[in-house]
């Protein structure tokens, strides 16, 4: 293990598997890349739980924290516990205030408690809920990203996402966000770098911009 090297730990979105993360590629002489995988959560884990049990897959001191869509509220959340050098938080929420009023109304109704999600062996239901679009034509590349179909897992992430009570964005961290991004859509604004045409899987599809872009911002 190098010294030297910065060690950065990504953090895929709901029911998203890490290979998402497969054609991030930063130079090898100056970082190291570990994926982080969704756990099954226990029976009535809060938030707070599950990112403490979450911390205990970092391995490293002052790392580079990335979590994409729910995985971004994770990380945010994981943030609490750790030193890091670097929290980049990307096509997601800085606060509750930024939800969409659909999962804002399934709060308010408790809504959440009732969705199909014994549903979710349907990919593209699945990519609907995790995605924000039904595509017809990628099934195939959305069963090789989006794996993490238990009940128990997607009733709690829903549940988490939908519940959320953070305030204010977090004042450390890198907000990065598409312009185009159907399931979070009023998250442009205030401190974020907003991606043109990015849409809520740009780190699959724009994956050349965070290979450029993030080791300028991790080290700036």
């Amino acid at each position: 293990m190098n010294p030297q090297l910065t060690q950065i730990y990504l953090m895929p979105g709901m029911a998203a598997n890490p290979s998402i993360f497969e054609h991030i590629d930063l130079p090898k002489n100056n970082y190291e890349i570990h994926w982080l995988e969704w756990q099954i959560p226990n029976k009535n884990e809060t938030l707070r739980d599950y990112a403490l049990r979450m911390c205990t897959f970092i391995k490293h001191d002052n790392v580079v924290l990335l979590g994409v869509s729910f995985g971004g509220v994770l990380v945010q959340e994981m943030s609490k516990y750790l030193n890091l050098k670097k929290l980049i938080v990307v096509s997601s929420v800085k606060s509750h205030h930024e939800l969409p009023k659909r999962l804002k109304l399934l709060k308010v109704t408790k809504a959440y408690k009732f969705l199909p999600t014994q549903l979710m062996s349907n990919i593209d239901l699945l990519a609907k809920y995790a995605f924000g679009e039904t595509i017809k034509k990628r099934v195939d590349l959305y069963k090789k990203y989006l794996s993490v179909n238990d009940k128990t897992y997607l009733d709690w992430a829903i549940k988490q996402m939908v519940c959320w009570s953070q305030e204010e964005a977090h004042p450390d961290a890198i907000y990065i966000h598409g312009d185009n991004d159907a399931v979070f859509p009023h998250s442009c604004v205030g401190n974020c770098i907003v991606i043109k045409g990015g849409t809520h899987i740009m780190i699959i599809n724009k994956y050349k911009w965070f290979n450029e872009n993030l080791p300028k911002l991790i080290e700036g």
